[in-house]
C-alpha cells in the first residue's frame, strides 16, 4: 500500500452490498483467527497454525499442531488436524514420512504444506451443495518428499507430492511432480538454469533445490465445461500451480498426466500476451459450481520475481528472471484463455499506472468468489482483506494490525450458519476515515511556516516544524 501509518481492523463496511459472514485466517505466532464483519475478533484457536486454516460446518478446523524445525525440513507441517469449537481434537493425520528431527526425534510427519482438500469441497472454500462433512473419508494432500534426480540438478531436491489418503489414513494415490518434469514444456535455457540453481532453500537437513514451490492443489469439482464434453475437466482432476516456474496447470487423476497447462511462455498465443505473465501466483482454482462465474479460473496474480531463463545483470544463475512489482487478481476462460474479470492497484485507490504498489502482495495471498458475485481478496504480505463487487468497488475492508510481525497466507469467508456456537453480528456500516483527520496538527495549515527555527533536545534545525513547532499545535 505504500503506506507506513494507517488504522487497522475494519476500515470500510457497507452491509447492503457485502456477503457477510465471519473470516479465516491464520494470525502466525497466534493461531487461527475468526472475525466478524466490524474486525472483532470473535474467536480464536490458539496454536492451531495453518497453511492455511479451513473450517466446515458446525465451527470445526483444520490445520497443523506442529510445523516441523526449519533446520529439518522447509516449510513442513508435522500434521493435518481437524478440531472442534473449543480446539479439542476430532481426527489428525501424521503417518506420512518416518523422520528423525533433532528438535523431537524419531516419529511420523505429514509434510503438508500450503494446501489440502477435505472430501465433499473441491476448493476449500464455501459453495452452495458442496459442504465438507463430519463423516468425510478422503482427503487430498500437497506434500514435500527430498529426493535426487541428477539429470534434473546434482543438488538434493525438494518434491511436491500430492497425497490422497482415507480417513484412517491409508494412502489411496499419490503424484510426484518431478516424474513428469519433461510434460512441462520446459525450454532447454530453463531446464539449464534450473540444473544450476534449483531455487534452494537455506532450510532443510541439505539445504534442498525447491525447483517449482508449488503452493495449491485443489479438484476442479463439478464444471459445465465437463458436462459439455471437455475430459480436460473431469471434476476430480486437480488444478495447481508453480510460484517458481510460472506455470499453472491440471493433472488428469487417473492417468497421471498433465492435459491443460498455461506459461511459463506468456507470448505463445495472442491470448496470452492480452492476460500477461502470470508471475509468482497463489491459488489457483477452479469457481466452484453454484457461484457466480462458475467454470472460470481465478488466481491471485502476486507479481514480484520468479521464472528461469538466461543469465542477465539482475539474475547471475537464471532464477528469479521475471519481476512485476504489481498485483492483480485475474478470472479467466480456460478454454479460451480469455480474461473475463481483474482487480488491480488502478481499480482501488489510484488511477495513476506507476501507483502499482497500492495493491502488490508478492508472496502468500489469495481470492474467493462469493455468492452475491463479490471477491473476497487477501493482500497477504499487507494484511488487507478486500471485498469487491463485479464492478470493482470495495465494501469492505479490514487491515490486520500485527501485519509488521506476519503475513497472512489465506482468508477465507465463513457464512454465518456454519457457526452456529456464535451469535450473529447486527450489520452497522463503517465509513472509511476521512485522510484529513489523521493529519499531524498543522501539517496541513496552508499559513503554516514550514521554516520556522526549533528546538528539539538542546539540537536546532529547520524542517521539523509540523512534529515539533509548540505554537502551531
Amino acid at each position: 500500500m505504500g503506506r507506513s501509518v494507517y488504522p487497522t481492523g475494519t476500515v470500510r463496511y457497507n452491509p447492503d452490498k457485502t456477503w457477510s459472514g465471519y473470516t479465516l485466517f491464520n494470525a502466525a505466532g497466534e493461531g487461527a483467527v475468526l472475525i466478524d464483519m466490524s474486525g472483532k475478533v470473535v474467536h480464536e484457536w490458539k496454536d492451531l497454525q495453518g497453511f492455511p486454516n479451513k473450517m466446515i460446518p458446525g465451527g470445526k478446523v483444520f490445520g497443523s499442531l506442529r510445523c516441523r524445525d526449519r533446520f529439518a525440513a522447509y516449510q513442513d507441517y508435522a500434521d493435518l488436524t481437524e478440531v472442534d469449537f473449543d480446539g479439542q481434537p476430532i481426527w489428525s493425520f501424521n503417518h506420512n514420512q518416518e523422520v528423525d528431527d533433532e528438535d523431537v526425534g524419531k516419529g511420523w510427519v505429514a509434510r503438508q504444506h500450503h494446501d489440502y482438500q477435505i472430501e465433499g469441497n473441491p476448493v476449500g472454500y464455501y459453495a452452495p451443495g458442496q459442504d465438507s462433512k463430519d463423516d468425510f473419508n478422503k482427503v487430498l494432500l500437497l506434500t514435500h518428499n527430498n529426493v535426487k534426480k541428477r539429470k534434473i540438478s546434482p543438488q538434493p531436491l525438494l518434491e511436491d507430492v500430492l497425497i490422497e489418503i482415507d480417513r484412517s489414513g491409508k494412502k489411496l494415490w499419490s503424484w510426484h511432480i518431478l516424474d513428469h518434469f519433461r510434460e512441462f514444456h520446459l525450454t532447454n535455457v530453463q531446464k539449464n538454469a534450473m540444473f544450476r540453481d534449483p531455487n534452494t532453500q537455506q532450510s532443510g537437513e541439505h539445504g534442498e533445490g525447491d525447483i517449482f514451490h508449488v503452493n495449491c492443489a485443489s479438484y476442479l469439482g463439478p464444471n459445465h465445461w465437463f458436462d459439455e464434453g471437455d475430459e480436460r475437466f473431469n471434476p476430480n482432476n486437480i488444478i495447481m500451480d508453480s510460484r517458481e516456474a510460472n506455470i499453472m496447470w491440471i493433472v488428469d487423476h487417473e492417468s497421471g498426466k498433465i492435459v491443460w497447462q498455461i506459461g511459463p511462455d506468456y507470448t505463445a498465443t495472442r491470448a496470452l500476451r492480452l492476460m500477461g505473465p502470470l508471475v509468482g501466483m497463489h491459488h489457483s482454482h477452479m469457481i466452484p459450481q453454484g457461484l457466480p462465474g462458475a467454470g472460470n479460473i481465478m488466481v491471485f496474480n502476486n507479481g514480484g520475481w520468479a521464472g528461469y531463463g538466461l543469465p542477465d545483470q539482475t539474475s547471475k544463475t537464471g532464477m528469479k528472471t521475471t519481476r512485476i512489482d504489481t498485483s492483480r487478481v485475474i478470472e479467466f476462460n480456460p478454454t479460451t484463455l480469455e480474461v473475463v474479470w481483474t482487480f488491480a492497484a488502478t481499480d482501488f485507490d489510484s488511477k495513476v499506472p506507476f501507483h502499482g504498489h497500492h495493491f502488490y502482495s508478492p508472496l502468500v495471498s489469495d481470492a474467493q468468489r462469493l455468492p452475491n458475485g463479490n471477491t473476497l481478496i487477501d493482500e497477504g504480505t499487507e494484511g488487507r482483506f478486500l471485498e469487491v463487487t463485479p464492478d470493482k468497488e470495495v465494501v469492505w475492508e479490514y487491515v490486520y494490525p500485527h501485519v509488521g510481525e506476519y503475513l497472512v497466507y489465506r482468508a477465507y469467508r465463513i457464512p454465518y450458519e456454519w457457526v452456529p456456537q456464535l451469535t450473529k453480528e447486527e450489520p452497522k456500516a463503517i465509513t472509511p476515515p476521512a485522510i484529513a483527520d489523521f493529519q499531524v496538527p498543522g501539517a496541513a495549515d496552508p499559513n503554516f511556516n514550514n521554516d520556522v527555527k526549533v528546538s528539539v533536545e538542546g539540537a536546532t534545525g529547520y524542517g521539523k516544524g509540523a512534529a515539533f513547532c509548540v505554537d502551531k499545535l
